[in-house]
């Protein structure tokens, strides 16, 4: 399988997902740029040799956005509000109009793939997690620009709706893969949703689609790829 070629810019990469985002892509020999809120975490989490592969800022700030995607060919964006934190911005701010306006200004400079972490649930506006700000209708509306922004020809999106993240090494689960938000609840590791997300760079299968992801069975993985083969035709 072919890998991608060119820079990988990871929004949100010194998040628990975007921290695995980042290590796949390191596997893969893929290059990347991080677009995190702290150099200090950067360095902390990848070592002193990211330091040239840093923008420090906020997707709540277009000037930071834009001076993160001089090094973008495509967007890996795995950010997310603090729902539990009344300190910090709502997920109004983050998962639906963060979300807008890294996709949209991505769009404009061309970026021809942009992957968006989301979540399972989305589409059920009754869904307990949405007393905590309606984030579940957030992500669904940073997900609907993101479907209208890389839908025209030339582009290409990728959507992932992952069940409850736990921790845990990448490849030791058979994973179940489904549209139409039909799983009711599960659980995956974020080291396989990061993984999903960084091979969908370069599987056509996975290309202007959206889909749930959550674990099976115990069982080592050689490639996550074939789950593509579960999916609706």
């Amino acid at each position: 399988m072919q890998s991608f070629k060119g820079t990988v810019l990871v929004a949100g990469a010194t998040g628990r997902t975007g921290e695995w985002v980042t290590r796949r892509l390191q596997e893969h020999q893929i290059n990347y740029h991080l677009f995190c809120r702290s150099a200090e975490k950067a360095v902390e989490l990848f070592g002193p040799e990211v330091i040239n592969r840093l923008t420090i800022g906020s997707v709540e700030h277009p000037d930071e956005i834009n001076l993160a995607l001089l090094h973008a060919d495509a967007v890996i964006c795995a950010i997310g509000g603090n729902v539990l934190n009344p300190e910090a911005p709502p997920p109004s701010a983050i998962d639906r109009d963060g979300v807008i306006r890294l996709a949209t200004l991505a769009k404009a400079k061309g970026v021809k793939q942009f992957i968006l972490v989301s979540s399972l649930g989305v589409t059920k506006p009754d869904h307990p997690l949405n007393k905590y700000g309606q984030v579940l209708t957030m992500k669904l509306e940073g997900e609907d620009e993101v479907r209208r922004l890389y839908s025209e020809t030339g582009y290409s999106y990728t959507i992932l709706r992952p069940g409850g993240l736990v921790d845990g090494p990448p490849l030791q689960h058979a994973l179940q893969f489904d549209t139409g938000d039909r799983i009711v609840t599960g659980i995956i590791p974020r080291s396989d949703v990061a993984e999903v997300a960084v091979i969908s760079l370069f599987t056509p299968e996975a290309h202007n689609l959206t889909f749930e992801l959550i674990q099976g069975n115990e069982a080592i993985q050689c490639s996550i790829a074939p789950f593509f083969a579960q999916l609706p035709s």
